[in-house]
């Protein structure tokens, strides 16, 4: 009942950018409950994973875990989806780089691949474009788990697991494709993955250093 509440006043206490001090008697205010029911709601929170706790003199400091705030992005998400509201789409901007060539061997297995076809509408060339973001882009790249992903199931083929993930839907320079980020990855967070029906390289003729400019498209706002 308390829990979205809780973690959203947290967070408008600051409590995502670093932690935050509070009693219970302070936070049973912002919850609408007894100081008892606050001092339980933050201990229940904490065992749950939704926020770490530090006792201290006078209260205690609180700081939403990333299990937190993803709680509250898929709140956000939802309340988009209600209100339909019209959002714009997101601009990405950054530059081609050689990736560690892993892309074809795991794009090319058909527990993505017929999931791609299924969910995305197009069968991706065996491969990924990679791009590294510039600055201002990279400080706007977590906007993208804003947006309902489309995701994609781990699978085995009897000798290994492959993990799943997730996809957002994008244009970059007019040509429709996703990003991809694995549940379970070693990339930078500002380097982006991308699929696309077509080797983008030899399409766009870009190579390495060459500038882009993607667009993230969230298929659940109003039109």
């Amino acid at each position: 009942m308390y829990t979205t509440k809780s973690l959203k006043k947290l967070a408008l206490l600051g409590a995502i950018e670093k932690p935050v001090k509070i009693s219970s008697t302070g936070f049973m205010h912002h919850i609408s409950a007894s100081s008892k029911t606050a001092a339980r709601v933050l201990k229940q929170l904490e065992e749950e994973g939704y926020i770490s706790r530090k006792l201290v003199v006078g209260g205690q400091l609180v700081q939403l875990t990333n299990i937190g705030i993803e709680l509250l992005k898929k709140e956000y998400v939802d309340y988009q989806q209600i209100f339909c509201k019209d959002y714009a789409d997101l601009e990405l901007y950054g530059h081609v780089i050689t990736g560690l060539g892993e892309g074809q061997y795991y794009i090319s297995k058909e527990g993505y691949m017929s999931q791609f076809r299924d969910k995305l509408g197009f069968k991706p060339y065996p491969g990924t474009l990679n791009v590294r973001l510039d600055g201002s882009s990279a400080e706007m790249r977590d906007r993208i788990t804003l947006i309902r992903p489309v995701v994609v199931h781990g699978f085995s083929d009897g000798e290994r697991s492959f993990g799943g993930g997730k996809c957002y839907q994008i244009e970059i320079e007019g040509i429709k494709g996703a990003v991809i980020i694995p549940d379970r990855t070693h990339y930078p967070a500002d380097l982006l993955e991308i699929i696309a029906p077509v080797k983008l390289r030899e399409m766009l003729r870009i190579n390495d250093d060459d500038k882009v400019r993607i667009v993230v498209r969230d298929p659940q706002r109003c039109e």
